[in-house]
């Protein structure tokens, strides 16, 4: 009976033991192997995750300075018409100081020259600033200012994110404080070095923040009589809206 030839393709107990045999180090390749695999593809895991994870804000006391493009609008109600008082530009000045992490911590002081308000009327304006109201001919009742001391706010600043918050503080007039709040709506802009290169002219930098916020108070608040302009009483409660530009100094 003539011998087969065995096919070398087919699997047998015999071939299995002659790879054994002939391979022995086959199976701790393959567990090693199977470890770096398995380390790879943790390490990409991890990649993952950090790429997709919210990055937290970095903690860091920055300082700003008021740009010279703010404004402030002080308003209050006459029997015929809404008194309004607006001034701009170096008539408003101040800074602010905090980490954008941790901005319910921010301080910061704004000033306001009250003789440089304009209503419209020169007349009036002339009776505002005189010694029975706001009397800035005295360089102490000049300024109106407000010193921030804290805010109403939860979360870190995000960039282009406006966010509603309060500010908390004392607002001086005619040399009388009074503690206050403000409803107020905060921007952080971060700028890219490439938008910076065109807007650095302008006072901007990589760091600008805007605030919007509306104060309430009254003439006896701060000590003063109810004003009477051009015959006609106004109401004894002010409204001052500050619209302000930040930039990182």
């Amino acid at each position: 009976m003539e011998n087969a030839t065995a096919d070398p393709y087919t699997l047998t107990a015999q071939n299995v033991c002659v790879t054994k045999l002939t391979n022995p180090t086959s199976q701790p390749k393959f567990r090693e192997e199977t470890r770096m695999n398995s380390r790879i593809a943790l390490s990409l895991l991890a990649v993952l995750v950090l790429a997709i994870a919210p990055i937290p804000a970095i903690a860091q006391q920055m300082t700003f300075t008021v740009l010279q493009y703010s404004r402030a609008t002080f308003k209050t109600e006459a029997p015929l018409e809404t008194v309004v008082g607006t001034t701009s530009g170096p008539a408003v000045t101040g800074t602010l100081t905090g980490d954008l992490a941790k901005p319910h911590l921010a301080t910061g002081t704004i000033k306001v020259d009250l003789s440089t308000l304009k209503t419209g009327i020169e007349r009036r304006d002339s009776q505002l600033r005189s010694k029975d109201y706001l009397d800035t001919d005295i360089e102490a009742n000049r300024y109106a200012v407000f010193e921030l001391r804290g805010v109403d706010i939860v979360d870190p600043l995000e960039p282009g994110k406006e966010v509603p918050v309060k500010l908390k503080g004392i607002l001086t007039i005619k040399q009388k404080p009074f503690e206050t709040a403000a409803d107020a709506r905060i921007t952080y802009v971060r700028m890219t070095p490439e938008q910076l290169e065109s807007q650095r002219r302008f006072g901007y930098t990589s760091d600008n923040i805007r605030v919007k916020a509306t104060f309430k108070t009254s003439f006896t608040n701060h000590g003063m009589q109810v004003p009477q302009v051009l015959f006609l009483k106004l109401s004894n409660d002010i409204q001052l809206e500050i619209d302000l530009i930040f930039a990182r100094q």
